[in-house]
């Protein structure tokens, strides 16, 4: 088969492969791309049009296993198949994948290679994304009955500090009783803070990227010599109907925990992208504004992953606790969801907002 006959074959096919879920790839005998399905633009991020005439090692880099594989099926005219694969994707994205790589033949000929790949940590995703939606409204349950507790009990607490004060001569135990009364409004003040906001998100046309630079202007007030700050922003995101005050908070307290971790050395990069066809929770949309933080830094510890939007739970000793629970409240308010992965040097947070929801 030449190559010509190969893009003769695959115009044969293509109808089929355009419509499979899974994403393929087709390699010449050089490696080279000559096409891709839809699903496999949409696990790149990119366009068919950027991506024909890649080299493998750029479509999947660093990947010198799965390179090989792809030498070896050559050579040897044998399917090669892999379950649950971590494989880094362009732009350095890591996905888990079931993946078969099988030569394209004609004769004894090999011209080429088809690569399927099955993205098995999108199941995983689902599942996780509908654990935090979960632990959202439980969270919120049990800090509405919590807060009913502790705010009775406070009231009284202060209004019998306040009568005391009326009937104390003395100025210096007067000053008890004012220590009293300023704690008891401390602690409903932090229990209002874990409860979030009580009003509906005010929804107004916004610009995401004008609500980022708010936030590296807002951070960049108190500068960290050693922190470098970038962004990394998609042009095509279309202005979206949410609380510019509720999202410039949300991202706030993501960077300041990120400014928090690096200690004052590292990188920070705010970055937006645009995904198609994407589940939150188990619900489909057809677009949503992907907006992520990352930093460089020690990671969130492995023990606190699963319960880091609870209220209350913080990496750090002198930390309340409640910056991403705030965070979550702020973003499941418009529909979305906040999604956090983290290993040492790479932490990822991820802001979800469906678009059509803000048509």
């Amino acid at each position: 088969m030449t190559e010509r006959a190969l893009q003769t074959n695959l115009v044969d096919t293509r109808p089929i492969l355009d419509g499979l879920v899974t994403s393929v790839f087709m390699f010449d005998r050089e490696l080279h791309l000559i096409y891709l399905n839809p699903a496999g633009e949409m696990l790149l991020e990119h366009g068919v049009s950027n991506l024909l005439g890649l080299p493998a090692e750029d479509v999947f880099p660093g990947d010198d296993d799965f390179l090989g594989a792809m030498g070896t099926v050559m050579s040897s005219m044998h399917t090669q198949t892999e379950r649950e694969k971590n494989l880094s994707l362009l732009g350095r994205r890591e996905i888990t994948a079931d993946y078969a790589i099988s030569p394209c033949m004609a004769g004894v000929d090999v011209n080429g290679v088809l690569v399927e790949l099955a993205q098995v940590d999108r199941q995983l995703r689902i599942t996780r994304e509908r654990r935090l939606l979960s632990q959202q409204v439980t969270a919120r349950r049990l800090l509405r009955g919590l807060a009913h507790e502790i705010k009775n009990p406070l009231s009284g607490l202060r209004g019998a500090a306040q009568l005391l004060e009326r009937e104390l001569d003395s100025e210096d135990l007067r000053e008890y009783t004012r220590i009293i009364i300023s704690e008891a409004d401390r602690l409903r003040a932090l229990v209002d803070r874990m409860l979030g906001p009580n009003s509906r998100p005010r929804l107004t046309l916004v610009n995401v990227h004008e609500i980022l630079d708010r936030v590296c202007q807002l951070v960049l007030i108190e500068p960290s010599a050693g922190v470098a700050l970038s962004k990394d922003y998609d042009p095509s995101i279309p202005e979206l109907r949410l609380d510019r005050d509720m999202i410039i908070q949300a991202v706030l307290n993501i960077v300041q925990n990120a400014l928090h971790a690096l200690e004052g050395h590292g990188e920070i990069q705010l970055r937006t992208r645009i995904a198609r066809n994407y589940n939150i929770g188990g619900v489909r949309h057809r677009l949503i504004a992907v907006i992520e933080v990352h930093d460089n830094g020690p990671g969130v510890p492995e023990n606190l992953l699963d319960r880091i939007f609870y209220p209350m739970v913080s990496g750090h000793a002198d930390g309340t606790g409640l910056g991403l629970a705030i965070s979550q409240s702020l973003v499941t308010q418009h529909g979305g969801l906040i999604e956090c992965q983290s290993r040492p040097g790479h932490t990822i947070f991820t802001l979800l907002l469906p678009v059509e929801a803000n048509a």
